[in-house]
């Protein structure tokens, strides 16, 4: 029988969480987010934003359906909630989003209401369904598509909680990215050169960097369509 818990120092080093403390700390089911990128529910509401004090609290919270991921409400304390989701409470009336700092580590982003119904979702597969094109997204979710040009790498801007593609962000030059690898994780540049599996980009700065390009997140053109900081 799988175990609910797991070691608190065998916790991925992007949990925002102190080492020391209790022994154990709640284990995540499995989901579409790989364990590096992503979070328990319990984990988030008690370590992260301190809205419950302890896992009895969080599931009361959860019980009382005002807490959505990606516009779905979620009871399990034990969910992912990964890079990019949106979480909605609907009694603080606060919606925030998924992101990663620049020390690496999984963080939070208020945003608007508006934008929380939004959300940049990375291709990394393609397939052939009855006839029709299937992108596998990041994030676990598949969605047929029609026409077009996409490319694994690009992103998709989806509504939720519908999956309807609002844009499609190519990877490509001039593009804006986000890092979620590396060790410039949690910066954000435009793309000034790709060459084969690397690309260059200009931070913020206006300094120019290599990196993976399987770390770069398109996020948007000229700049990020979404809130990330």
């Amino acid at each position: 029988m799988a175990k609910n818990h797991m070691a608190r120092l065998a916790a991925p080093k992007t949990w925002p969480i102190k080492r020391r403390g209790s022994m154990f700390i709640t284990k995540q089911n499995a989901g579409p987010h790989s364990l590096a990128v992503s979070i328990p529910l319990n984990i988030l509401l008690k370590e992260v934003m301190a809205i419950t004090k302890n896992t009895r609290e969080a599931k009361k919270l959860l019980a009382s359906n005002e807490v959505a991921i990606d516009c779905r409400q979620r009871k399990d304390v034990r969910f992912p909630v990964g890079i990019f989701d949106t979480l909605q409470f609907s009694n603080i009336n606060e919606c925030f989003r998924v992101s990663l700092s620049k020390k690496g580590k999984i963080s939070l982003v208020r945003i608007k209401k508006e934008e929380s119904s939004l959300k940049p979702a990375k291709i990394i597969g393609k397939s052939m369904v009855r006839g029709k094109l299937q992108l596998n997204l990041y994030d676990g979710k598949n969605i047929l598509a029609g026409t077009g040009t996409y490319k694994v790498g690009d992103t998709l801007l989806i509504s939720l909680p519908g999956q309807k593609i609002v844009k499609h962000l190519k990877l490509d030059k001039k593009s804006t990215i986000f890092l979620i690898g590396g060790k410039h994780i949690g910066e954000t540049g435009t793309i000034e050169d790709i060459v084969q599996d690397k690309l260059i980009y200009k931070d913020s700065g206006g300094n120019m960097v290599e990196t993976s390009k399987k770390y770069a997140f398109v996020v948007g053109d000229a700049k990020p369509l979404v809130t990330l900081e």
